[in-house]
């Protein structure tokens, strides 16, 4: 499988993080699964991510353990943690886990941070199949600015392609479908270790979608290398549920557009709905914060945009608001087929983006209001690129629009957006 058939559109799935920080338990990973096959596969939803820390016995909420002991194999592996994952016991690994979440028809991931476990170096295990160990091939100087589980691999050192080889075939032999690589893009992009995890990939035996973060380092220059090798990448740091975090996407958004497509798609990360802090690094067990307003502004964008699609919220106590969100298929169609998606106006907080249908026959626009007041938002056809604008259908709702003095001009209340399809444009 090529890298464009791999990630032909952006991914949709679920991942622990926003829930369940590093904590999350096996029997949280199989009832949201349960939910995502029965409410949300129909509409194209698929992956299931286990966050960071899977290894951690006694990971918690609200900050990391500082040298926590962790659960690894003999050659410097990290292996989920039983008392969490009970089914991994026996050295199971997350295939036991990996198999349930296929038999419900989705697909499995993981969440790795980059380099090797301090504590492997600690112990100098040996490289797996090699004669090399741990203290071969670490960076003792290139350490995760928030996490102290890891050091950087050095991958001039003979063994260390080795090491990132064999975590890799274990993941494809436990059937992980999806690897979340960590730490990988700060102000420092890795390039090389970037480079050892696709070539694992690459030869390991299954296909994987790898998924880079956390974005800061992420910068367009960086691009030919990243599309080469991932097929998704953050552009932004952690996106929570605050206006204050949600606004400056537009602006990432804008530095990325134009660089998504089969194969590669710029991330502006989770979706902060629904349930969300139930043990987490921010907050309190509690709804979104933002309002509904802002959730529907942040589906808009990121759809019009064409990020991936990774919700945050826990899928069992999932309302009926954010359900609507999630399973809106004119909304979801922008975010999966639409091409040609580009900025073409921005000022004084109003913001509007345009894409096109597949065929080339429709287009979608997305308009925005980023101020503090209800204000009127309107594009003309000029604005749009095209003759005249037909009559707009509002994709969130269904309803038809009506446009005036040849504008599509619409008031939209602060923090909020609206997406319009108009139909057989001249």
């Amino acid at each position: 499988m090529n890298q464009d058939t791999l990630a032909a559109r952006p991914p949709m799935g679920l991942n622990s993080w926003d829930c369940y920080g590093p904590s999350v338990t096996e029997a949280e990973v199989r009832a949201n699964a349960a939910v995502m096959k029965n409410e949300l596969a129909p509409f194209g939803w698929e992956y299931v991510v286990v966050d960071i820390q899977w290894y951690e016995p006694l990971a918690q909420g609200g900050g990391y353990r500082p040298n926590a002991v962790l659960e690894m194999d003999g050659t410097g592996r990290l292996i989920p943690a039983p008392n969490r994952f009970p089914s991994s016991r026996g050295g199971a690994g997350f295939k036991p886990l990996a198999d349930h979440v296929h038999s419900l028809g989705l697909k499995f991931g993981i969440h790795i941070l980059r380099g090797i476990p301090r504590q492997a170096v600690a112990k100098n295990t040996p490289v797996f199949g090699t004669d090399y160990h741990a203290a071969d091939i670490a960076d003792p100087n290139s350490l995760c600015r928030w996490n102290t589980d890891m050091y950087g691999l050095d991958m001039a050192k003979e063994g260390a392609q080795a090491y990132v080889d064999s975590i890799v075939k274990m993941y494809a032999d436990w059937g992980v479908d999806f690897i979340k690589a960590d730490d990988m893009a700060t102000s420092i992009y890795y390039a090389q270790e970037v480079d050892a995890l696709a070539q694992a990939i690459a030869k390991c035996g299954r296909p994987m979608v790898l998924s880079l973060s956390p974005g800061q380092g992420n910068a367009p220059s960086n691009f030919n290398h990243m599309k080469g090798r991932a097929q998704m990448w953050r552009i932004s740091d952690d996106l929570w549920d605050s206006w204050d975090l949600l606004k400056p996407q537009f602006d990432y958004a804008s530095l990325w557009q134009g660089y998504a497509g089969p194969g590669h798609w710029p991330d502006l990360d989770m979706l902060p709905l629904g349930r969300i802090g139930i043990r987490a690094e921010r907050g309190e067990d509690r709804r979104s914060r933002l309002t509904q307003d802002e959730q529907k502004t942040l589906m808009t964008l990121w759809a019009v945009f064409r990020s991936p699609l990774m919700m945050g919220g826990d899928l069992p106590s999932m309302d009926d608001f954010t359900r609507s969100l999630l399973t809106n298929r004119r909304v979801l169609a922008v975010n999966q087929e639409s091409v040609e998606n580009r900025e073409i106006l921005r000022q004084e907080g109003r913001i509007a983006w345009t894409a096109k249908s597949p065929d080339l026959k429709s287009l979608y626009v997305a308009l925005f209001n980023l101020g503090e007041e209800t204000s009127p938002v309107e594009v003309s056809a000029e604005e749009l690129g095209i003759r005249k604008i037909p009559g707009a259908l509002e994709l969130w709702d269904g309803k038809a629009v009506p446009v005036r003095d040849g504008k599509l001009r619409v008031e939209l209340p602060p923090h909020g957006a609206g997406l319009y399809q108009l139909e057989n444009i001249p």
